[in-house]
């Protein structure tokens, strides 16, 4: 399986406020660990369904965390205070998720992965 790479998209780092270079800089080093650990991870599979089971564990740890961040976005304006920086890593996870998608080879077998994990958890479509 080829290597990952990951980005922060400019529109994210464009609508930070301009006085906090800091914001940016951690989202650029979060993405680049990321990268760095999901490409071990693929390394260190003993084949490509164990690789794209343990990039779906990622994935499924950052529709968590863009699950908190969205939260995060109506409970700061009820209290009066921007939600920029919620709103930034929101999106930023959800990017990151699409990428993970867009490599030719590791999304086709994201799906099929995600797909056996229903099966295997006993999950039906006649039970949907």
């Amino acid at each position: 399986m080829d290597e990952i790479t990951l980005g922060v998209p400019e529109p994210i780092l464009e609508r930070l406020p301009e006085d906090d270079e800091s914001a940016a800089s951690d989202m650029q080093k979060a993405v680049a660990g990321w990268e760095e650990q999901l490409n071990r991870v693929i390394a260190e599979a003993d084949d490509e369904r164990e690789a794209a089971g343990k990039v779906l564990e990622a994935i499924d740890r950052f529709e968590e965390r863009y699950e908190t961040y969205d939260a995060f976005v109506p409970e700061l304006r009820a209290w009066g205070q921007s939600p920029i920086y919620a709103i930034a890593w929101r999106t930023l996870y959800a990017d990151v998720i699409a990428q993970l998608h867009a490599h030719d080879e590791l999304g086709d077998r994201l799906d099929r992965e995600r797909n056996a994990r229903l099966v295997a958890d006993g999950i039906r479509l006649q039970d949907l």
